[in-house]
């Protein structure tokens, strides 16, 4: 690989790294970078080496966001462990499914995310106790831990906002309970999914983890930015990156 590339590649993973960490939605920039630094690569090894780099990323604003803000074992632990499996599936069928397939759906999806944050400004910035009832714990805990890891497994792009969706759409949190929340599950969903492509072979480990070094700088750099502005800024970089994978999906789709 050409230094000027490499070099643009770690760039680009410091700045997914930071984007990650404070709301998810790294691999908007990350994965197209990875395509194009390596177009003979097949799909599969960039989509295993974007989740070997995203892995070291996540989990490192994982521990970030553990050390100041308390989030609720009850919730976290079993989607995690859900999310192993999720991502895992969706990892086994990567090789066989088109993005494109998905992509309209998403963007639909997307786009009434960004109606839902922009007209609900009340949403996240606080948490909401009355929307967490036993059934709306399990319905989260259903749909972050299979549906979202699932897709997270399969396509990737977007998982980290999602999962804030999810937590506080469904269940109440705010924002930056719900990002750190969603970091622990991400982590899981990137490991799930890696495992699957390690075994089949479709890793580059040294590109990996040289540009994991990096995505862990930008999680640093992001969780603590996100704990310092708090919530209301998690949500206006949320907003950024929801319209971003919205334009980046719609040039895809229709270019």
């Amino acid at each position: 690989m050409e230094p000027e590339i490499l070099g643009l590649l770690l760039a680009v993973a410091l700045a997914a790294g930071w984007i990650d960490a404070v709301v998810g939605g790294g691999g908007l920039l990350l994965l197209p970078a990875l395509l194009v630094g390596a177009p003979n690569a097949p799909l599969a090894t960039v989509l295993g080496t974007n989740k070997l780099a995203s892995v070291f990323g996540t989990t490192s604003a994982a521990v970030a966001y553990a050390r100041r803000v308390r989030v609720d074992p009850r919730l976290v632990v079993p989607t995690a462990l859900l999310a192993l499996v999720g991502s895992g599936l969706g990892a086994g069928l990567a090789t066989a499914l088109t993005s494109e397939v998905l992509q309209p759906i998403i963007m639909v999806v997307l786009a009434g995310v960004a109606l839902m944050v922009y007209f609900r400004p009340t949403m996240g910035a606080a948490t909401d106790p009355g929307l967490r009832t036993r059934n709306r714990l399990l319905a989260t805990i259903a749909l972050a831990g299979l549906g979202i890891s699932f897709y997270d497994g399969l396509i990737g792009p977007g998982t980290g906002v999602f999962l804030i969706i999810a937590l506080t759409a469904v269940l109440g949190l705010d924002f930056l309970t719900a990002s750190a929340s969603a970091k622990i599950v991400n982590a899981c969903t990137n490991l799930g999914a890696l495992v699957v492509f390690a075994v089949g072979g479709h890793v580059d480990w040294l590109l990996g983890l040289t540009l994991a070094v990096c995505t862990i700088i930008g999680a640093q750099l992001g969780a603590r930015t996100a704990l310092k502005r708090g919530s209301g800024f998690v949500r206006a970089v949320l907003l950024v990156v929801v319209l971003a994978l919205l334009m980046r999906m719609g040039w895809g789709l229709f270019a």
